[in-house]
């Protein structure tokens, strides 16, 4: 037998203020963008706003339904944005936050592991890595270089060839 280790090292900002101002619009843009949640049965309002090779700005917020399998997370909602206004063009950087309406909104959240599974695609489809910016409405922020980072042992086209 032999073991094996997977980790990966990413940025921790306690504040919006340590920020770029590239970055720190592009969180501010997403903060703001939560209020554009249709989340009625959660309370969890997520926003994303991501920054394309092009230049230009895509936006996501969750979509809940009473049926839940019919909901589409804030990243999701925003990566079939981009792919449908503009198609195969990588997407350079992608603040996610979200505001809990139910309790706090002071730590980093993660995206959760089917939006993992589709950003790593959509990395793969554009042979480009998308920087993640992770917050809450307030409080410390995460960086990380590369969203397939988030997905270890993923599984992508190359498997089913």
């Amino acid at each position: 037998m032999q073991k094996a280790t997977i980790h990966f090292d990413f940025e921790v900002y306690e504040s919006i203020a340590d920020l770029n101002a590239a970055d720190r619009s592009l969180l501010e843009s997403a903060r703001t963008i939560t209020s554009k949640a249709y989340a009625p049965y959660s309370n969890f309002l997520v926003g994303a706003t991501a920054l394309l090779s092009n230049g230009e700005i895509v936006n996501g917020a969750n979509q809940e339904n009473a049926s839940y399998p019919v909901s589409i997370c804030a990243e999701r909602t925003l990566l079939s944005s981009a792919a449908m206004l503009f198609t195969n063009i990588p997407i350079e950087t992608m603040a996610i936050a979200y505001h809990n309406l139910n309790g706090i909104s002071n730590k980093p959240v993660s995206p959760c592991g089917m939006c993992r599974q589709a950003l790593h695609e959509y990395e793969e489809r554009t042979t480009h890595p998308i920087r993640l910016i992770l917050s809450g409405m307030e409080g410390r922020i995460f960086i990380i270089e590369k969203a397939g980072l988030l997905l270890p042992l993923s599984f992508g086209g190359d498997d089913l060839k």
